[in-house]
């Protein structure tokens, strides 16, 4: 009986979770990001604030990709109670933003000038492994994407990869916010961050557990409603932050990386790429509303 079991394990592997192109990016993911955080750790130079969400971004990635390619090489992902789908390709899009936001931040914090030496090697051949993985996830998700009309898996269409790149913006904006507290101008755009975060953010988690039937109105509808909302309040946060922001203020001389001035400068542009993303996703979600696809 113990052979009976095994051989019916064997048979339940599905060997396309790793030979498929998905698989091949996952892969991929998983080899380059197991070697980045590998080769800064024997560095032992990842401490601060910096370091520790780069070599988290890497541990994260490495950790769950090798326990989706686990789960489907073992098919067990049916038995979860959760959209399969919507999770993979939300958290491709996650890893890819946040890989790469890692891909920029590490050099410009760690990597000094004139580079020499082991240690900078090290680094350096990190940083590349950072950007291949990177490009890796960046093909996982032009590999899962939807095709146009196709809504069987909200988070893999362009309005669900939209709300992954809004609600990590949103993150980004946050860790970057300091010294509002003295301005409504200020407070009244950290209001608008945080709602569309939380709505975002729970709109994604709804769609990965399955939840949204639940809601007494359609989802399209309600879609195309909070992404007209949320690009009005973007649009004033765009007008404000700025204005409150730089009135009367000019950059300081000895302006560091954690210069306020800076952070502001920071919150502004990211202000306006949530907008961009926000009107095109109100485009697109308009589309899957008003325009039926044949």
């Amino acid at each position: 009986r113990g052979w009976e079991s095994w051989a019916m394990a064997v048979a339940t592997v599905n060997l396309r979770a790793l030979t498929s192109w998905v698989g091949i990016a996952r892969l991929l993911a998983v080899l380059l990001s197991c070697l980045a955080f590998s080769l800064v750790a024997s560095t032992g130079d990842f401490g601060g604030p910096y370091g520790t969400w780069c070599m988290f971004t890497w541990c994260l990635c490495f950790v769950v990709t090798l326990l989706v390619l686990l789960l489907e090489l073992l098919e067990l992902y049916p038995a979860l109670p959760l959209s399969w789908d919507d999770f993979t390709s939300a958290f491709s899009m996650l890893a890819a933003l946040m890989v790469f936001t890692t891909s920029v931040v590490f050099p410009s914090t760690f990597i000094s000038s004139p580079c020499s030496g082991s240690k900078c090697a090290r680094q350096a051949v990190a940083t590349a492994a950072s950007c291949l993985c990177f490009l890796a996830y960046a093909l996982e998700v032009g590999l899962t994407r939807a095709k146009p009309g196709d809504i069987s898996s909200f988070l893999s269409t362009v309005p669900g990869l939209l709300k992954v790149f809004e609600a990590y913006v949103a993150c980004l904006i946050f860790s970057l916010l300091d010294g509002y507290a003295s301005k409504a101008g200020l407070q009244w755009c950290v209001a608008v961050y945080s709602i569309c975060f939380i709505i975002t953010f729970l709109i994604t988690i709804f769609t990965i557990g399955r939840c949204l039937s639940y809601m007494p109105c359609p989802l399209e509808k309600m879609l195309v409603g909070y992404n007209a909302l949320a690009f009005l309040m973007y649009l004033t946060a765009t007008i404000l932050w700025p204005l409150y922001s730089f009135r009367d203020s000019q950059r300081p001389q000895d302006c560091g990386k954690d210069c306020l001035w800076n952070k502001r400068l920071g919150v502004t542009f990211l202000t306006i790429f949530n907008l961009i993303a926000y009107l095109v996703d109100l485009v697109y979600s308009s589309r899957m509303v008003f325009i039926r696809a044949p």
